[in-house]
């Protein structure tokens, strides 16, 4: 395996980089979001040593989701486009549905 950025890596910090944009906007911590799609490229590799930055825009509302268009970038190259979407849900709700799947398969 080359000793470079990996995809999921890149994905996970595209991600992490649109929860962190979202989160203010948010009555956090009752409201929160999750990753519903993702679609980007991995464009070209980067060595360790040089630095990543991710660019995102909420670029749609549509009621609960949330749609972003995610750049990201090393110090030399754009590596990764595409889009993003996240829907906001309720903790609370959610964390109980999740709870009762568990029970149903235990």
């Amino acid at each position: 395996m080359p000793e470079v950025f990996a995809t999921g890596f890149l994905v996970g910090f595209l991600e992490w980089t649109c929860i962190k944009a979202i989160n203010p906007h948010l009555d956090w911590p009752k409201e929160q979001t999750v990753g519903t799609h993702i679609n980007v490229t991995h464009e070209a590799a980067t060595p360790p040593g040089l630095e990543v930055t991710a660019t995102v825009e909420l670029i749609a509302v549509e009621g609960r989701k949330l749609t972003f268009a995610v750049e990201a970038h090393d110090e030399v190259d754009l590596i990764s486009k595409g889009r993003h979407e996240r829907y906001v849900i309720n903790k609370e709700k959610f964390v109980a549905k999740v709870g009762e799947k568990r029970k149903g398969y235990a």
